[in-house]
């Protein structure tokens, strides 16, 4: 067992998974058994283009978000060992399948994980996983806690964010793609 000394002796990246792992539990541990993942998503005060977003797959095929301009794409970030983001990870394909491939995407960036451990957790999916190895993504994006999702709206402007847990395919949320898709 590491003590927390040792911890905060870690490398960036290890006490970045450390902390990111602890607020996954917060989240979790905050709602109470059987309650509904958040709801709906907020919008940005201000909104602003979305910062660069260009990773590999687990095919080391680059996958750059400004292929998708002219879409609303929704970019989760997520990990394996993140119990909400394991909760919601069905409901990206769920969403993803309510909308015409070349209106919306789904971008799902695992965090400092290996192919192997995500594609045996997630298995084939019908919208790109993309790996941010080194969490630099992640900080440019401003996370601050796993899962964190954001709605980028056709301009390739950040339109909404959610921290925490969310069915996707929740009635709001797709209200909200919609109106984003109308615009």
């Amino acid at each position: 067992m590491k003590s927390f000394s040792k911890i905060s002796n870690a490398p960036v990246t290890d006490r970045r998974r450390f902390i990111i792992g602890l607020a996954g539990w917060g989240l979790l541990l905050a709602s109470p058994p059987g309650r509904v993942q958040g709801r709906g998503m907020t919008p940005m005060p201000a909104v602003s283009p979305a910062p660069t977003l260009r990773l590999k797959d687990g095919d080391d095929r680059i996958v750059d978000l400004a292929q998708y301009k002219g879409r609303v794409v929704l970019v989760n970030f997520w990990a394996t060992w993140c119990p909400p983001c394991r909760k919601e990870f069905p409901s990206l394909g769920r969403v993803r399948k309510l909308f015409k491939p070349g209106e919306f995407e789904v971008v799902a960036v695992n965090v400092g994980e290996d192919p192997d451990s995500v594609f045996s957790f997630a298995g084939i999916t019908d919208f790109p996983i993309v790996f941010d190895r080194d969490a630099k993504a992640m900080d440019a994006w401003a996370v601050r806690g796993l899962p964190t999702t954001f709605l980028v709206d056709r301009k390739g402007q950040i339109a909404y964010r959610a921290t925490g847990g969310r069915e996707f395919d929740d009635p709001e949320i797709v209200a909200t793609i919609q109106q984003l898709l109308k615009r």
